[in-house]
């Protein structure tokens, strides 16, 4: 079981005043050092934190795999395609939204995302989709001829009752086993927390979780180091324990 920590949040940070710090290149770093198995980052259209200068810093440090989180814009496919990052992780994304609202409807934007697939591929970069626990949206990722997906969790880690939660906790059991049966690799995320993050990470079949907000947030009370291993010991443990 590998963490993906996602370092969105120092530039968010950083942004708030402008300022050239704190710098999400060093919280990469930092999080390597912590055992993070690959750094996450969400270069977004409106630049509302992590910036191209950040992207091509990062790829100059970081020596576990670099995720970039992108939409279909042409514009962040291109620098995508001449940043070529380990894998590219291609989520929907709205202007007006907080975060990520829900997966990308692989359906609805078929065409679309088959063609940034190719060519993000002709640069050598492994692609992943963000979707929601839906095995249509997993089958059409396999046809898609995607490395890898990342479930969507978004729905689980704000369900209020028990009976909310254990009901999205087992869609995204389900997924998960239906998309290891198809062979793919499957990642998990979005909204998971030092609270929630047991119950999902006893699902064997998710190779990896990608974690940003809490993390980051721990981080101001006890350090970006600490926050992650903290994080980390949780899901090893919940893994070993099941």
């Amino acid at each position: 079981m590998k963490l993906g920590v996602n370092i969105d949040h120092i530039a968010t940070l950083r942004e708030a005043r402008k300022e050239i710090y704190p710098s999400p290149v060093w919280g990469a770093v930092l999080a390597q050092i912590a055992g993070a198995d690959s750094i996450v980052c969400h270069l977004r259209e409106d630049r509302r934190h992590i910036k191209e200068r950040d992207l091509f810093l990062l790829k100059e440090v970081v020596m576990v795999k670099l995720n970039l989180e992108m939409s279909l814009n042409r514009e962040i496919v291109e620098i995508a395609k001449k940043l070529k990052p380990d894998q590219a992780t291609l989520v929907p994304e709205r202007r007006q939204e907080i975060t990520t609202e829900g997966g990308l409807d692989l359906k609805k934007n078929k065409k679309r995302v088959k063609e940034v697939i190719s060519q993000l591929k002709s640069k050598g970069i492994l692609v992943s989709v963000f979707i929601d626990p839906d095995k249509e949206q997993i089958e059409l990722a396999k046809k898609l001829n995607v490395d890898a997906i990342e479930i969507h969790t978004g729905r689980y880690s704000q369900a209020k009752t028990y009976s909310q939660m254990k009901k999205e906790l087992d869609k995204i059991k389900e997924a998960v086993i239906f998309s290891k049966e198809l062979k793919l690799r499957t990642y998990a995320g979005h909204g998971l927390n030092y609270i929630n993050i047991t119950p999902v990470a006893k699902i064997k079949e998710i190779e990896e979780f990608n974690i940003g907000h809490s993390i980051i947030s721990r981080a101001v009370f006890v350090g970006l180091v600490q926050a992650i291993r903290e994080m980390k010991m949780l899901i090893l443990d919940a893994r070993s324990r099941d």
